[in-house]
């Protein structure tokens, strides 16, 4: 009897997954296996939040797969001596993985490669399964990637994507293949009280309800933080429960005119195909801009007031606290907040990218880490000086307050102006507030910023 092992990474799903697809076309069985990895475990990866979305999905993955007559396969341990132990265990022929991009997938992919065909056995690679076009398959002409993202756009707008594979309609499992107990969200201390659902079900239930109340809409309100109208897809994306070759498919077929849309989608490409060229700017600047980053001792006060959301600036406070309530930030609040630690309080940017990852659902390192070096002025942003002004944006963003009301209980009662500058109220009701001053004036956090930087800088309300 053939066999084939269908190794689950960062795609945890039946429809559109290339992989499962390929290894049940090839063989007679299937093992769909999910190795609970010891490596990402020993990195600090795993965390409360990602720990319980992931036993969501697992569960609703198994839960397919039973109604195909299959099952999952869990296992803990080092991935590549537990594949090797499975492959040998049910004789198997070939391993499909979709391909990753991080410096550890890269690595683990190599290593993988290398001990199975030491003992017989075949590893099948599989692009654009977590990605829409495959990290490497649009280069420039004499570079490896983009490094700009508005080119990049237009050959992958232009770039023809293969069409979602439906989800197998059986799944035979060989006998007697022995599997650990499924994680569960309930036995998982220290999650954030609102962290959604995770697995393929919640997943396609939510992106379809999204289609037909949100898509039409997303361009005018998607920066709108009070309208909350974006479409929280980025957690299932994360953890491959939803394929991002079927979301641009769906989104297209719904409306031809959702641009705006699709480009988060090509954003998303685009950071991965720029760690899949430069690996280590996951945790070394990509462009190195002269930055004399404050010592993170002596930054100690305000990097956790940042953290804590008191850092007397209502919107920014306001996304710090919907985070570690619901394990995720609007997009928009994550720019806010990225500035402001890096360009206003002039603390590292990993300091800010290493607390995001502990803390937010769909933490991945690709969009985590270059979207911080964005922000930080160390990525691929042409305007690498900017700085975005927490007042005029949180004017701009909530102009009625309604996001900084929902999240920062001591200022809902403030309308106007005041709920972004409760500050210059009159001392008497300021007093009556308990929320902190300011932690720095703006002027002065800029000066410092211009100082260090040394290189001018562009003060911008506006910002991506």
């Amino acid at each position: 009897m053939r066999v084939s092992v269908a190794l689950f990474t960062s795609d945890l799903r039946l429809h559109d997954n290339p992989v499962l697809r390929a290894a049940v076309r090839e063989a007679d069985a299937v093992v769909p296996l999910f190795v609970r990895d010891s490596g990402i475990e020993a990195t600090g990866f795993v965390v409360p939040n990602r720990m319980a979305f992931l036993a969501d999905c697992l569960a609703d993955l198994d839960t397919g797969l039973r109604r195909r007559g299959g099952r999952l396969i869990v296992r803990s341990g080092e991935v590549v001596e537990q594949v090797c132990a499975l492959v040998t265990q049910c004789e198997a022929g070939a391993v499909h993985v979709a391909a990753g991009v991080s410096l550890y997938a890269q690595r683990r992919e190599r290593r993988l490669r290398e001990a199975l065909e030491a003992i017989g056995c075949r590893l099948t690679v599989h692009d654009a399964v977590i990605t829409v076009v495959a990290p490497g398959q649009l280069t420039p002409q004499g570079n490896d990637h983009f490094a700009v993202f508005t080119p990049f756009f237009r050959r992958w707008s232009a770039e023809p994507l293969r069409e979602p594979q439906a989800p197998p309609r059986e799944v035979r499992v060989p006998e007697r293949i022995p599997s650990e107990r499924l994680p569960e969200r309930d036995r998982i201390p220290g999650v954030a009280p609102g962290l959604a659902p995770g697995g393929e079900g919640a997943g396609r239930e939510r992106f379809t309800a999204w289609l037909r109340s949100g898509l039409a809409d997303y361009d005018e309100w998607q920066g709108d933080l009070g309208a909350d109208a974006t479409s929280r897809l980025s957690p299932y994306l994360h953890f491959g429960a939803l394929s991002p070759v079927e979301v641009v498919h769906r989104a297209r077929s719904r409306d031809p005119d959702s641009v705006d849309f699709v480009r988060q989608m090509a954003w998303r490409d685009f950071h991965y195909q720029l760690l899949a060229a430069r690996p280590r700017a996951s945790f070394e600047n990509y462009r190195e801009r002269g930055d004399r980053w404050r010592d993170e001792r002596i930054a100690r006060e305000d990097i956790e007031a940042w953290r804590e959301g008191r850092t007397g600036y209502p919107v920014v406070d306001a996304a710090m606290r919907q985070m570690r309530h619901e394990g995720w930030m609007h997009n928009r609040a994550r720019l806010l907040v990225a500035s402001f630690l890096t360009k206003t309080l002039y603390v590292d940017w990993r300091i800010g990218a290493r607390f995001f990852l502990r803390h937010l659902v769909d933490g991945d390192i690709p969009n985590n880490q270059m979207n911080w070096q964005w922000v930080a002025g160390t990525g691929v942003d042409t305007r690498f000086n900017r700085v975005l002004n927490p007042v005029a944006q949180g004017r701009r963003y909530d102009p009625d307050g309604e996001y900084v009301r929902r999240w920062v209980p001591a200022l809902e009662h403030l309308t106007g102006s005041a709920v972004h500058e409760p500050w210059k109220l009159p001392e008497d009701e300021r007093a009556k507030l308990r929320y902190p001053d300011p932690l720095i004036p703006l002027s002065r956090g800029l000066e410092r910023f211009k100082e260090a930087r040394e290189l001018g800088y562009d003060d911008d309300g506006g910002g991506r």
